[in-house]
């Protein structure tokens, strides 16, 4: 039975994912006007630069390991409202920046939050939806992610720094109040022996007509009392999910999005494309935004390794292309070992880019809509899926810490890999990083479209 109350439950949960994407978005406008500000105390260099963007990835990770331990403690629906606290008060310390300091500090906080919403937001939407829309409702946390981001692009070119982290604060205000009228899931109250307000909770997610008593009992079948121990990690149904969650996670960062991302500028402008960075940011925001709609829309009827397929090949394509593109303009190997970007393909012999340049431009468009269809929202969904009901905080947070400490490691290490393997054979690392996802989807990845989380946990057991 279709019921709005659960697309209310839902939009008042995806409103973390949105603050969450501006988190992310914030700094890509930001730092150019840090870097040319008139206080002293303020202003960065390019090193403090790449921390200011990449400490939230650190927070992130220390967020998803507090939040695998909030979501079994105190439930569902309270960790969400928690942990928009972080989000203003660190937003409160970025606004009030006297020195770089406090505007890290300001970040930290901010992914923390960030760390403890990623982890939430799809076990909440996993437990309240049905198994006919779940899958169009988890993706709905990506693509509250990407609209965050272009949010935060295209507001950055209107505000200054502080106002945009004024604005940037107001999803999470709202997701406070909104999720104070949310009811808590029904297999987390089963799990604590509160089966009347279980009851009523799916009362409200499901409407006054379904057969409430008949889903309660389904999901008691498969609430079991006992806490977990370490010898539950010898059982199949705890570890094969969490192998599977802990590679696609790890899967999902080494193909290189961040970094591809990170330095979509310099790619457009180096293309001799005569747009300001920041228009650049925000066409390839809006590519993301498109065809996360797209796959939140077709994922309940293609299935989830059918998007992970497609995903993957697109995006393999997509890198053994940017690398034939700097093969083709790099003049020869003693230049393209530098290790700045800029300079690499500043240096490059004239001529050569403009011809091709629409190669570069091209590879990028279809990389980001390649991955917005499939190993963007589809990991996350599956996380929220696969894991058993007494586990699901614990495995969730391993998950999420591989994700965040992963992305870290690629954003920040992404310069001496060009580096060390020049920029093309970066690249096409990231390329056999993609043949491997898809390889890893066809042996290991359970299809769980249709299926009730109690039946997805049985044939894990």
């Amino acid at each position: 039975v279709q019921n709005k109350k659960l697309y209310l439950a839902t939009f008042a949960a995806v409103l973390g994912p949105l603050s969450f994407g501006f988190v992310l978005g914030y700094s890509s406008p930001v730092i150019p006007q840090l870097r040319k500000i008139n206080d002293p105390k303020l202003r960065m260099d390019s090193n403090q630069a790449s921390w200011f963007g990449s400490l939230v990835t650190l927070g992130a990770a220390a967020g998803g390991t507090l939040g695998g331990y909030l979501v079994d403690k105190v439930g569902r629906k309270l960790s969400l409202m928690l942990c928009s606290v972080p989000y203003v008060f660190g937003y409160i310390v970025i606004i009030s920046a006297q020195n770089v300091w406090m505007l890290y500090f300001g970040r930290i906080l901010t992914g923390l939050a960030s760390g403890i919403t990623s982890l939430v937001v799809p076990v909440y939407i996993s437990e309240v939806s049905h198994p006919k829309v779940r899958g169009m409702l988890g993706s709905c946390v990506q693509l509250m992610v990407v609209t965050g981001i272009l949010g935060a692009y295209i507001a950055g070119i209107a505000l200054k720094w502080r106002w945009l982290a004024v604005l940037c604060s107001f999803p999470s205000c709202i997701m406070l109040l909104f999720m104070s009228f949310m009811p808590e899931t029904p297999r987390f109250l089963l799990n604590r022996n509160k089966r009347s307000e279980a009851i009523a909770s799916l009362r409200f997610l499901r409407g006054p007509h379904a057969d409430h008593e008949w889903e309660c009992r389904q999901i008691e079948a498969g609430v079991q009392e006992e806490g977990l121990n370490l010898s539950d990690f010898k059982n199949p149904s705890i570890y094969r999910p969490l192998l599977i969650g802990v590679a696609l996670m790890f899967f999902q960062q080494v193909t290189g999005i961040n970094a591809v991302m990170f330095y979509a500028e310099t790619i457009f402008e180096d293309a001799n494309f005569k747009v300001i960075g920041v228009m650049a940011s925000v066409v390839v925001g809006s590519i993301q935004v498109c065809f996360t709609a797209v796959a939140a829309l077709i994922i309940d009827k293609t299935g989830r390794k059918v998007l992970l397929y497609i995903s993957g090949i697109i995006m393999a394509l997509s890198t053994a292309l940017f690398g034939l593109y700097f093969k083709m303009v790099l003049p020869n190997r003693n230049n393209s070992s530098n290790p700045d970007v800029w300079f690499t393909l500043n240096s490059a012999s004239p001529g050569t880019e403009s011809s091709i340049s629409w190669l570069a431009v091209v590879s990028l468009g279809l990389f980001v809509a390649g991955f917005a269809l499939g190993w963007g929202p589809v990991p996350w969904l599956v996380i929220s899926e696969i894991f058993p009901l007494k586990a699901r905080g614990i495995l969730s947070g391993a998950c999420v810490l591989t994700n965040w400490v992963m992305a870290f490691l690629v954003t920040k290490e992404f310069h001496d890999f060009i580096g060390f393997l020049t920029s093309y054979g970066t690249f096409w690392l990231f390329s056999a990083f993609c043949c491997l996802n898809v390889t890893f989807t066809a042996f290991y990845v359970p299809e769980t479209k249709g299926q009730t989380l109690e039946q997805i946990e049985a044939y894990f057991r």
